[in-house]
């Protein structure tokens, strides 16, 4: 990555972790993808029960596949092979210690946004999971809670769509139509302006484009 970007997202990732703390979220930030996983290894503690919620940015810094190999209980809703199964899976989410996500936007005052079609994901974030670890690239961050809805509905996920055998407008055209299929990803749409419960949620800023 281009220096002057790179110091560029160093000053930025301390204002957005000045926010995130302000919203009794705990922030860090990692040079590369190599530090972002060691980041995110040092928080989990091995024989942790831990589950994701279909983050690429965690896959692309290799935290699934470390997870799903290690001495974790590691619960892969992709590894079912039923619809009840992988509910199944889903649900028994809820109970784990760590939930691994991403977030489609963050605020420079570190506020999260998140939409979802399932939405076991945003409950999740939400509500359930004893801690949750967000692995977000410097390219989610945007100025104000507006362009982050912008960025959620108008970037990620068109993008996000092209992933799913879904016959959506944004699928289509690369563009939200604000739909309301039936195979809609964006059903529900969670800001995650406070964490009520100050040691549940951390924050890994990577200096790199990771997801949508």
């Amino acid at each position: 990555m281009n220096e002057n970007r790179t110091i560029r997202n160093r000053k930025l990732a301390e204002k957005v972790i000045a926010g995130l703390k302000s919203r009794h979220m705990e922030g860090f930030y990692a040079e590369s993808k190599e530090e972002a996983l060691k980041i995110a290894l040092d928080i989990i503690p091995e024989g942790s029960k831990v589950s994701w919620g279909g983050t690429m940015s965690a896959a692309e810094i290799g935290l699934t596949q470390v997870l799903s190999e290690g001495n974790y209980e590691y619960i892969d809703r992709n590894g079912a092979k039923t619809p009840e199964e992988k509910r199944q899976r889903e649900i028994e989410a809820y109970g784990c210690d760590y939930f691994i996500a991403s977030s489609n936007a963050i605020t420079e005052d570190g506020i999260l946004v998140n939409l979802d079609g399932n939405a076991n994901r945003v409950s999740c974030i939400a509500y359930g999971p004893e801690h949750v670890v967000m692995i977000i690239g410097m390219n989610k961050v945007v100025s104000d809670l507006d362009s982050a809805i912008e960025r959620t509905r108008h970037e990620a996920a068109p993008i996000n769509a092209q992933r799913f055998d879904i016959e959506t407008p944004c699928k289509k055209t690369g563009s939200c139509a604000d739909c309301k299929s039936p195979q809609s990803i964006c059903c529900q749409l969670l800001i995650t302006r406070l964490e009520m419960h100050p040691d549940r949620m951390k924050v890994i800023l990577v200096n790199d484009d990771l997801g949508f």
